[in-house]
This record gives structure tokens, sequence and C-alpha cells, in this order.
């Protein structure tokens, strides 16, 4: 048994050595972009611009950071359950040469994820496009491993609509940017929260393990812990690590699970087009019809349709007559209300039904 919301101070990739095999459900990983800064930014003022200069953010060449990245992603690979998941995010310096060693190491990518800034900083020297987007790969340990992916939750969550891989979300500013005793931020790259809340949320359940390698000032730990999740941090710095802690302990908790679990779709009872037929709400030989009726179909006693020479279900024939791969049979096809001639989708007889059968 792992323990469990703490921030182990060392280098990450000793410190996941440390961990057993399979222990945790989703890594977010955050690591160095190798940025290769090699000289101070000025604004147009003549101040300069608080870019990533920290020596964590240095190597000597690439095939020290690709070793750096092998080494790190192997040990993260070991300590992943086979269903868990992992999240990397990084720049156009660096997101590339990752993405090629998570490939490498056989892990399957399931989305890159593009989160588009809405406040980025500027092109001070006009001389390329304002860089105002990271990426974040998500990918599971394999192709057949069955990850979360809460697809209802992140639905509902965006106002009933799938959510896409292009997320709009500002940087991290304001009260939420940690600052120092001399009002200097804390963390060069802090992730603005609300990142952190998609991803968590996305991809894991209440009382899963997240493991951070890249700790920092504790973004990950502190939307786990307002999202009733577990965290493992592992940071070097000793200031980052002050820092977060003093954010992780000011964070109260939700205790109620009915509050933190995933929303779910309802299994809702099969009905079956057969059923519309033995129950009589429509008989065999009753006509069918596109919503322009264009085309017309009989019912068979076995609820099939048959139009022309071709016969099947309702699925299968609306689909053959649309020229479509596949077809929503309850949707398409209409039958013609007695009393108005006016047409309504099967639909309306599979809803007739189920109230009749599991609510009446």
């Amino acid at each position: 048994m792992v323990e469990t919301n703490v921030i182990l101070k060392g280098d990450c990739i000793e410190k996941m050595r440390s961990l057993p095999d399979a222990c945790v459900d989703v890594i977010f990983a955050d690591p160095p972009y190798f940025m290769q800064l090699r000289k101070d930014l000025h604004r147009p003022d003549a101040t300069k611009v608080g870019a990533v200069d920290d020596d964590w953010d240095k190597f000597s060449d690439y095939k020290a950071y690709d070793a750096f990245t092998n080494d790190w992603l192997t040990q993260a690979r070991r300590v992943l359950k086979d269903n868990g998941t992992l999240w990397v995010i990084g720049s156009y310096h660096n997101i590339f040469r990752v993405g090629a060693k998570v490939q490498d190491l056989g892990f399957w990518i399931l989305n890159d994820i593009i989160w588009t800034k809405t406040n980025p900083m500027p092109n001070f020297k006009g001389t390329r496009f304002t860089n105002a987007h990271e990426t974040l790969i998500w990918c599971a340990k394999s192709m057949d491993a069955k990850y979360t992916f809460n697809y209802e939750s992140m639905k509902v969550f965006n106002e009933d609509l799938q959510m896409r891989s292009d997320w709009h979300l500002p940087i991290c500013n304001g009260p939420e940017r940690l600052k120092n005793e001399a009002g200097k931020k804390v963390h060069t790259t802090q992730k603005p929260e609300a990142l952190l809340y998609r991803v968590i949320l996305a991809s894991t359940h209440p009382g899963d393990v997240i493991l951070d390698p890249f700790f920092g000032t504790g973004t990950t730990g502190a939307v786990a812990k307002k999202l009733g999740r577990k965290y493992i941090g592992i940071e070097r710095e000793e200031e980052y690590i002050k820092y977060a802690q003093k954010r992780l302990d000011g964070i109260e908790e939700i205790l109620d699970d009915a509050v933190l679990e995933a929303t779910c779709k309802k299994a809702e009872p099969r009905i079956p087009f057969g059923s519309v037929i033995e129950h009589g709400l429509l008989k065999p030989g009753a006509k069918l019809f596109d919503s322009k009726r264009k085309y017309c179909a009989t019912v068979k006693a076995d609820g099939s349709l048959y139009l022309g020479s071709e016969k099947g279900s309702i699925h299968q024939m609306g689909a053959k007559v649309a020229g479509l791969p596949s077809c929503n049979g309850w949707t398409f096809w209409h039958f013609e209300n007695k009393k108005s001639d006016a047409l309504l989708p099967l639909d309306e007889l599979r809803k007739q039904l189920k109230d009749e059968l599991f609510v009446g």
C-alpha cells in the first residue's frame, strides 16, 4: 500500500524508483520544457520578462534531455496501473520529443489536447507568432487498456455538448498565482487549477491516486484534494514544497461521495421494435416514411421492414435508403398520426411503450 497525500522531496526518477509497481491510477506530468533561453527577454519599456530561466530547465543538449525523458517515463510506466492513464504537458520546445518517447515506450496515445491561452504573453520582439497554446498528450498504458474516461461528466460540464480537444483557458494569474514575500512569482510555470480540474474530472474517480512527478507549487494536489482524489507529489526544490504544502493545508476536502461521483448515463430498458408491434402500437402492414416522404417501407409481422426487394431491420433499411454506413431507425422512420396525418418519428412509440411498461 503506497502512502498518499504526501510530497516526496527529491529527484523524480529516484523517488519513483522507490514506489511499488502499478500503484497509481493517473500520472500528470509537467516536465521541464528545455526552453534553451540564451539571454534575457525585455518588454518595450525595458523591463525584464520573468521567463523560464531556472536551473531545473537547463540541459546540456537534446541528447541529455532525451535521456532524462526516457528515464522518468520508464519509471512512470512502471508505477502506473495497467488501466491507468498518463498526461504530459509541454510546449513546442519539448512536446514532440516527449511524444516520441511516449510511443517508443509502448504507451497508446488517446488524444492530444490543445490548451489555448486566452491571455497569452505577447511576442515582444515581433519576430514570431504569439505563442498562445500548449499541448497535452493523454495516453493509456496499452492499446487494450480499459482506461477511465468520464464522458458523460465532461459532456454535462460542457453544457451537454461533447468536450472537444481544444480547451480555452487563461494562464494562471490573479490570487491563484502564488507569490513569495517579495511579491514575485514562486514558480515560473504554475499551471491554472482550471486546467487540472478538467484533467482530473475526465480521467479519474473519487479515491483514485494521482502522481505528479514534477509537483512544483502543488496545483495537481490542490485540485485532487478538492475533488476527493489522492495525490503523490515529487519535488526537489525546497521553496516549492514549502508553498505547495501551505496551499494544500488550506484546502478543505469534500467528503460527500454523491457530490464527487461522475455522471453516468442511466441504463435505460431496451425496447426492440418488435415490442411496438406486439403491443399493438403498430400493426403488420403499416407504412413508414422518412421525414420527407421520399421513401415508404412496409412493416412485417416479425418487426422487419421491406421496400421493394429489400428487407431488413429499421436501422438496416434506414441506412440502406439513406446511403449511410449506419442509421438510427427510431428517428429516421416516421409513422402517420391518424388524427392529423402528420408524420411522427418511431421514437414517439418507443417512448410511449417505455412509459407503459416501466413507469405507469
